[in-house]
């Protein structure tokens, strides 16, 4: 702090309240630090909250005048105001009223010589009923100081196993009947008196298991303490009592379960107790507040792979879709699906139950409005699969879909149309009546997401290439390509278009229609806007083997093909170095084949008779072109694999490294064009 700055503390008193177990006050007040400068301006503050003390009232007793230690502890007492004064004299006369403890509630708490509780189950379910402040979180810390958490656990335990216990015996004792004598009134007699002592003794044991795990769930709500709990294994004690029939005891199990679930240790102890199986006949109970927390105990389960793949084996996908037409359970129950969903390995399961018609109901009942998020999530993901995509598609059900996204501009569910577009056969057939309404929402100003979504679905329909017979869908391919050249003007949507894998489509569609200039013409002008784009002009040069193709149509006999494929690599030349002297190769590698032709004919129209000499196969020597003075004759083991290391190999065309540098034609080498390979001469 400067010289020139001074410090300035101030307390507010918010309540007091009295302490629970002793003769004290509890003062909780804030406190505000402020530096003021010269002027008395605060250069900085800080406020702490949330603070308490207590004042400790040792000498208060039945003949002590409240109202003048009241006065003595708000002078004394710096944090709390003047004007507190009435609540504290009132709060004093209370503490100086109340009745002390009787000793026997002093005995009760420290649970001394409770080693009895082994010998009675009631005595044992009074004592922890006593304690039902555990409800009140400011009693927790008085219960934990007396360990009263960790002896509700050592009960539960021992209960446990003597559960199991007359679990055995009574197995025992019914096999004995059976071996015996049926028919023996003594034994049955018998026997059915060990089954009623049997079902008392469970119900006196159930209901001393409830309050006991009631304590535990209400001393959990710290952190810490669960920990404690956890490091006890009270994941295991829970499970284990899922086996119980007793429905108030299995929603406090369940709830406490739940609870647990949120942290990654106790849901893989749950993993390993196999509670997804346990919980499996809970789904289909009667007691409806047993359900729905069932249901959200497996639904916080589902997050693990593992664990909604483990929902799946014990038979609970059918028992969660039958729920999603109940209004009550129907939300939670959609949720769980929706996480087995995810797993692509799941999505065929949902074929063989009543799931996806119960879901295109649900979307179809929402009228104008926008489907829920859930809902339509849950709808993309099981799109993904051929399967389910056909049953979504059966009757009108496409129609239906495509005719409500596109009245709504719903782009969530053309994503639902855009995944079953995806799938090969006779799906895709569906979609060709919609091609133009898709490609009317490309053209319209509206939501870029929609619009995307309309675009990929396009992109999907790769149509398989029909046989000569299907003029009709050659037309319609063609006005396809026409429209996919028309929209790739747009930046947006050419980037769409280029990353979806169109540009292969588009190559496999000119290998197929290679004789028809028509389709050859537009596919190229497809390329040519594409490549006016930077990030469509880099998929096209670094990911297609587009420039090749287009190199072998520089010299097409249709003019305008020619004239877009000049255009095309132009710019292709422009903005890529290696593809430019490809290009620029191929170009002069032309130009001299038909300049050389061009030489061959004219040597042939003047040529004189006696340059060849007066044999008629002189022309037709073959070393006439091969050979000739200073140069060794081929050889005759050459094969002619040698020279096709030289041809085009997937639109690479490699140069020659003859002695003229001329670069190798795409087609092969000729006769009019010599190979001078590297082989020196040996005369």
């Amino acid at each position: 702090m400067q010289p020139d700055e001074s410090q300035y503390l101030n307390c507010r008193t918010g309540d007091i309240d009295v302490q629970p177990t002793e003769k004290a006050l509890g003062v909780h007040y804030d406190v505000e630090a402020s530096i003021l400068g010269e002027t008395c301006n605060a250069r900085h503050e800080e406020k702490k909250s949330a603070r308490k003390c207590n004042i400790r009232l040792r000498s208060l007793n039945a003949s002590t005048d409240i109202s003048a230690l009241a006065r003595k502890v708000v002078e004394e007492c710096k944090v709390i105001h003047p004007s507190k004064l009435a609540e504290v004299e009132h709060l004093l006369l209370y503490l100086q009223n109340r009745k002390k403890p009787s000793s026997k509630c002093k005995e009760l708490l420290p649970f001394e010589g409770m080693e009895d509780w082994k010998h009675s189950v009631e005595l044992a379910t009074t004592l922890i009923n006593i304690l039902c402040f555990s409800s009140f979180s400011q009693f927790h810390g008085l219960i934990t100081h007396y360990k009263i958490g960790a002896l509700c656990m050592n009960i539960i335990e021992h209960e446990l196993k003597k559960y199991d216990l007359w679990q055995d015996e009574l197995e025992k004792k019914s096999k004995a009947f059976i071996l015996f004598d049926p028919e023996n009134q003594r034994l049955r007699k018998e026997h059915e008196k060990t089954l009623k002592k049997y079902q008392s003794l469970l119900v006196k044991q159930e209901q001393l298991l409830r309050v006991a795990f009631y304590l535990l769930l209400n001393l959990s709500e710290d952190t810490r303490t669960e920990l404690k709990m956890r490091n006890k294994n009270i994941v295991h004690l829970l499970v284990k009592s899922l086996e119980r029939d007793n429905e108030e005891l299995l929603v406090l199990v369940v709830c406490f379960l739940k609870k647990l679930s949120i942290f990654l240790e106790n849901k893989n102890d749950m993993a390993e107790m196999d509670t997804v199986k346990k919980l499996a006949r809970l789904v289909s109970c009667e007691d409806e507040e047993l359900m729905n927390i069932t249901l959200r105990l497996l639904h916080n389960l589902s997050f693990d792979t593992g664990l909604h793949t483990k929902i799946v084996h014990v038979g609970l996908l059918r028992k969660l879709t039958d729920l999603l037409g109940d209004d009550t359970h129907k939300h939670i129950a959609m949720r769980i699906p929706y996480h087995i969903s995810v797993d692509d390995k799941s999505k065929s399961m949902f074929a063989y139950t009543d799931c996806i018609p119960q879901l295109m109901q649900m979307v179809f009942e929402h009228g104008e409005e926008r489907i829920d998020t859930e809902l339509i999530s849950f709808c993309i993901n099981l799109a993904a699969n051929k399967t389910n995509a056909q049953i979504i598609c059966e009757g009108n059900g496409l129609k239906m879909l495509m005719k409500r996204a596109l009245k709504l501009k719903d782009p969530l569910l053309m994503k639902m149309i855009r995944n079953i577009s995806q799938h090969d056969g006779p799906l895709k057939q569906l979609f060709i009546d919609y091609v133009g309404y898709l490609a009317a929402q490309i053209k319209q100003e509206g939501d870029e997401e929609f619009v995307i979504e309309c675009l990929g679905t396009m992109a999907n329909l790769t149509i398989p290439v029909p046989n000569d017979n299907c003029s009709a869908e050659d037309d319609l391919i063609l006005e396809v390509v026409i429209m996919i050249g028309t929209v790739s003007m747009d930046n947006s949507c050419a980037v769409v278009l280029a990353k979806s894998g169109i540009i292969s489509a588009l190559i496999e569609l000119l290998n197929a229609q290679q004789e028809d200039d028509e389709f050859v013409c537009q596919i190229i002008y497809v390329f040519y806007q594409m490549v006016f784009h930077q990030a469509t002009r880099d998929v096209i040069i670094k990911d297609t083997q587009a420039p090749a193709y287009l190199i072998d149509l520089m010299h097409d006999k249709n003019v305008e093909i020619r004239q877009v494929c000049d255009n095309t690599l132009d710019i292709i030349a422009e903005y890529d170095e290696e593809w430019g002297k490809k290009i620029q190769s191929e170009k002069f590698r032309w130009h001299n084949s038909q300049w050389l032709e061009m030489v061959e004919s004219r040597q042939m129209e003047d040529a004189e008779p006696y340059l060849y000499g007066d044999e008629p196969g002189a022309l037709e020597q073959p070393d006439l072109f091969y050979s000739t003075d200073g140069m060794m004759a081929p050889e005759p083991g050459l094969s002619p694999d040698f020279y096709s290391q030289f041809h085009s190999q997937n639109g690479d065309f490699n140069t020659c490294s003859g002695a003229d540098g001329r670069p190798a034609t795409a087609y092969g080498f000729r006769p009019d064009e010599p190979f001078f390979h590297s082989y020196s001469s040996t005369r």
